[in-house]
């Protein structure tokens, strides 16, 4: 949008008139974020009412995207990124004495996310509007998000994160669009005059589900879409309720909507749980279809007007709600119902670990959806008998949606939708061979792969704004909106100005971040190091384990030898763990000990240095990634979908530490593999050793003595007040098996680390390398993952330009 410095400073008074009726100089700074907020609100909104527009007037087919998770992070400086007045809202704010990048830290930063799953979804819708894709995010408004984690004496402790104490500058309330979502009651068929089934309902439980908009805007295009979440709310009550039945029906509706992921250790959490999944999707698919009805387009030809996609199994519900409004609601018959349905719907898997692929149990989704259970049942009847006489029945067994007295949540968004997608090549390639093979040899045409993405503009015009203007200098900014053509940052590899450019502003970064933690945690760091990142969520699979002992390896070396020739490193974990996951959260108090026992030791003369942040979320990734020289991305081979955090880190110029897991392999492919640092087992190499189960991992401890010696230091009282989490950890690897091959891959991780040694100290090669991953980043920029997702599996297709 076309704005002078001049007119945003007289908008900014004028709104902080009207918001508070006082002068800018009375006005703290969580009052000017809300004032610029409203601002920023102002700006977008007559695109936001012209991009609906338009998408009605043309009948545009267009995207849902539901999503239990939205990690939308701060969203402030991205709505200035994209509205493209950043830098004119900051110098007009700096002419009236306010700091931009004050007011931004008063911004909640939502933890409406676990993790990668809820970023990439944000990425995505952030990219469809901008790739001017007509395409919506569906979702919960949850009141606390994940939780707000704290380092007791080590150990994670969750507190509430309570974002919406001071309201949500950026959503509007659409109560007219509210819907009515129902659980629990009875239900029946009975047969009509004309021969159709029709349910009856009683004593049903109401709950409503109030829409909350937030904009999307597009970047620089005028293209504004929607994120839709859902709170919900207690129905409008007759005059007979009893009070005390009301304040206890409204605690049971309202916590439907307020925590993102309950324990769910126990029943009443897991049920909990499920009644999440079902009201964000009832509420999405009954207003999609009242939007639908206003085109008024025939219900047969829904698919050619709507997509919904399914973003990992916790909307797997929408199948056969859409199901039941097709049948119940506009009397159409099942097969046209069905056919309908699986080309409305497509599916992203994200995982091969069996304990994600959700199950229900048949007495819990009968009790509290029973007419959505009848419609499953007949789904799997249907599938089951047309199956039988095409495959082997075993085959057909083991594709069932329900079985052993369960829902197969994965088992209903396959058979439920058009496409199935993993979000690696190696991914897609591991379920179609090995762990959904028998849906593939079913449905081969629905299977493809969409490598994730990430979105350059938050994680490197506002995450390294320095970098950014380093390669504007360099190469142009064409690279913004078309992200591959950062490739040709490679015509600088040789140029020796620009690498120590490079250089310099790495440093400058990690003296940033240094800044900020000697504020929080009271560390002091060595910009000089080597920083070494590993940011991610806790879980075993994804083994910081593996960087923990190692990092305990150098320790005892330094211990042995003050005076060995070893860069110093500093360690930055960043990372949750779920609250009911006991070993992950043994893990972090492990962690967090060895750091106590490092951090403080003087001996070792500052060569080694542990930081765990608390609360990881995406702000400190933003403060993280841009100073990161190191990516480590050490899951073990098979077992990580895709990751995008090594994306955001390479493209920020961090070396990838790694093994051929995920998106690794075509990192790898894109920068050649002088410039990644790969190790460890390959994925063949750990399914080979699950069919002939050869690995002890207890004969690793026996015959290797640095080995030996640190695992040692987990039980024999070396590392402080951590005696019972070492010796969880120790027997899980020793005694238990060692899951995920933490011991056997233990070597070649050492191994790696030491040629990073060396690589660092040539700082021209290092920096040469980093360039080159900056580089090839650009492949992995989620505008080109929802382009092809648009053309090749949703057939939406913008026309915004051309009215």
């Amino acid at each position: 949008m076309d704005l002078s410095k001049r007119k945003f400073k007289d908008d900014y008074k004028k709104m902080m008139t009207e918001v508070y009726s006082m002068d800018i100089s009375e006005a703290e700074p969580t009052e000017q974020f809300f004032v610029l907020g409203n601002l920023v609100r102002t700006y977008s909104s007559k695109n936001w009412s012209h991009t609906n527009q338009v998408y009605v007037e043309n009948k545009q087919k267009q995207t849902y995207y539901f999503s239990m998770e939205f990690l939308l992070g701060r969203m402030l400086k991205s709505n200035l990124l994209n509205l493209g007045i950043l830098n004119t809202v900051r110098d007009g704010l700096y002419d009236l004495g306010i700091d931009l990048e004050t007011i931004v830290q008063m911004e909640p930063d939502p933890g409406l996310g676990n993790g990668g799953l809820g970023r990439l979804a944000a990425c995505f819708i952030d990219s469809m509007a901008t790739s001017e894709i007509p395409g919506h995010g569906n979702g919960i408004r949850f009141k606390y998000g994940l939780f707000k984690q704290k380092f007791v004496n080590g150990y994670q402790v969750e507190l509430p994160e309570n974002w919406l104490q001071n309201g949500n500058v950026w959503e509007t309330r659409k109560m007219h669009a509210a819907v009515t979502v129902r659980l629990y009651g009875k239900v029946w068929l009975e047969k009509t005059a004309s021969g159709v089934l029709e349910p009856h309902y009683e004593g049903a439980q109401k709950v409503l589900a109030v829409p909350y908009d937030t904009a999307v805007i597009g970047y620089k295009n005028d293209v504004v879409n929607t994120l839709r979440l859902w709170s919900a709310e207690v129905p409008a009550q007759d005059e007979s309720t009893d009070y005390w039945s009301f304040i206890h029906q409204r605690n049971q509706i309202e916590s439907i909507s307020e925590v993102l992921y309950p324990d769910d250790s126990n029943y009443e959490g897991r049920l909990l749980r499920l009644k999440q999944e079902y009201f964000f999707v009832s509420a999405g698919v009954q207003s999609i279809i009242r939007h639908y009805k206003k085109m008024r387009v025939p219900m047969l030809h829904l698919a050619e007007k709507v997509a919904i996609h399914i973003n990992d199994t916790h909307p797997a519900l929408s199948v056969p709600e859409l199901m039941r409004i097709l049948l119940d609601e506009e009397k159409m018959d099942w097969e046209h119902a069905w056919n309908v349905t699986v080309n409305v719907m497509s599916y992203t898997n994200h995982t091969i670990m069996s304990e994600a692929l959700e199950k229900w149990p048949i007495d819990m989704i009968s009790t509290l959806l029973p007419r959505i259970y009848q419609i499953i049942c007949e789904i799997d009847r249907r599938f089951t008998m047309k199956m039988s006489t095409l495959f082997d029945p075993s085959i057909v067994e083991r594709t069932r949606i329900i079985e052993c007295g369960h829902v197969k949540m994965a088992h209903l968004a396959i058979i439920g939708s058009h496409s199935i997608n993993g979000v690696a090549q190696l991914h897609t390639t591991i379920l179609k061979e090995k762990v959904l093979h028998d849906f593939y040899l079913i449905y081969p045409s629905k299977f493809n792969n969409k490598t994730n993405g990430i979105t350059q503009r938050r994680w490197l015009m506002l995450a390294n704004e320095p970098l950014c203007n380093l390669i504007n200098r360099k190469i142009g900014n064409d690279w913004e909106t078309t992200p591959t053509e950062l490739k040709m940052l490679k015509a600088f590899r040789d140029d020796e100005k620009t690498l120590i450019e490079l250089a310099k502003i790495k440093h400058q970064n990690k003296e940033r971040f240094a800044k900020h933690i000697q504020k929080t945690m009271g560390l002091v760091l060595n910009p000089d190091a080597i920083f070494d990142v590993q940011i991610k969520r806790l879980h075993a699979y994804k083994r910081q384990l593996l960087n923990l002992l190692h990092i305990l390896s150098l320790y005892f070396q330094l211990k042995d030898h003050p005076e060995a020739d070893l860069h110093p490193r500093v360690f930055i974990f960043g990372a949750k763990a779920a609250p009911s996951y006991t070993y992950a959260k043994q893990i972090i108090k492990l962690i967090n000990s060895v750091a106590d026992l490092i951090n403080q030791d003087t001996t070792i003369k500052e060569k080694l240095k542990i930081v765990f942040v608390e609360n990881y979320g995406v702000s400190l990734a933003e403060k993280i990634i841009p100073a990161a020289d190191i990516s480590e991305q050490i899951s073990l081979a098979s077992k990580e979908a895709s990751g995008t955090s090594n994306m955001k880190l390479m493209l920020n110029g961090a070396i990838t530490l790694a093994t051929l897991d995920g998106a690794n392999v075509e990192i790898r492919d894109r920068v050649g593999s002088n410039n990644i640092i790969i190790f460890g087992l390959r994925e063949e190499e750990v399914y080979q050793y699950y069919h002939d189960g050869s690995y002890h991992s207890k004969s690793y401890y026996d015959r290797n003595p640095v080995l030996r010696r640190v695992l040692n230091a987990l039980i024999d009282g070396t590392i402080p007040d951590a005696e019972a989490e070492g010796r969880s950890v120790f027997d899980s690897l020793v005694y238990y098996g060692d899951e995920y091959f933490v011991l056997r891959d233990f070597d070649a991780y050492s191994a790696a680390q030491k040629q990073i040694d060396q690589l660092y100290r040539d700082t021209l090669k290092w920096q040469r390398m980093a360039l080159i991953n900056i580089a090839g980043a650009g492949t992995f920029s989620s505008d080109y993952t929802v382009q092809q997702y648009a053309s090749q599996i949703w057939d939406v297709f913008s026309r915004i330009r051309d009215i």
